[in-house]
């Protein structure tokens, strides 16, 4: 096939993780030997030097970042994730203190993306616990927030949960208090703002209807 180098190169750009060569002999109609060759030629571009490196294991290649350049790397992303995590813990912290008790699922059902990392960095700092089992398919988790919580903003108890607004103004005051190194960092209110805003439309318009 011709370009199959590139074609291979590209294709394990996109995936992020391992592909089996099998993989590539059978979408791509191509023999064991022709993929072993495209590789070959592709392990013999990378220098000792180069960024980019091409790594076999278990019948699989993987594009991977140059090891020697970890700490270089580490210094311009860390601060990058550091501050998406950052929003969605916080994205997800408000979400589970107005919503409790709450899934998983329906977290990400109102975020539209994945809440893994935001729920386990919230356990981590002792912000929400898991109160309990939905009573549906698989039992899933149900969250809620932690004493931790109420300590953070002030409260006493759930029923003194603040307006919408005023949880907004106790979350920017503690953003401002806490070190860069917070769960609290560089957090933009005005993104969570939008999101519950048009979350809590959509359950008072559920409401109405029903």
């Amino acid at each position: 096939m011709e370009n199959l180098k590139e074609i291979i190169k590209s294709t394990l750009f996109v995936a992020g993780e391992g592909i089996d060569l099998d993989f590539f002999c059978e979408k791509l109609n191509v023999s064991s030997k022709q993929v072993k060759k495209a590789v070959e030629e592709l392990k013999a571009e990378t220098t000792e030097n180069a960024g980019i490196q091409i790594i076999e294991y278990k019948n699989k290649i993987q594009l991977a970042s140059n090891p020697k350049y970890a700490d270089f790397i580490s210094a311009v992303l860390n601060p990058i994730r550091e501050k998406a995590l950052t929003k969605a813990a916080l994205e997800t912290l408000a979400i589970i203190a107005y919503k409790q008790p709450i899934t998983r699922l329906d977290i990400e059902d109102i975020r539209r993306v994945s809440s893994d990392y935001a729920i386990n960095i919230l356990e981590e700092h002792k912000m929400i616990e898991v109160v309990g089992r939905k009573d549906a398919v698989g039992k899933p988790l149900l969250y809620g927030t932690t004493d931790e919580f109420l300590k953070r903003f002030g409260l006493t108890d759930l029923n003194n949960l603040p307006e919408y607004q005023d949880l907004l103004e106790r979350i920017a005051v503690i953003r401002e208090e806490e070190s860069s190194n917070s769960l609290y960092f560089d957090f933009k209110l005005e993104d969570l703002e939008k999101k519950l805003e048009v979350q809590l439309n959509e359950d008072d318009n559920q409401e109405n209807i029903s």
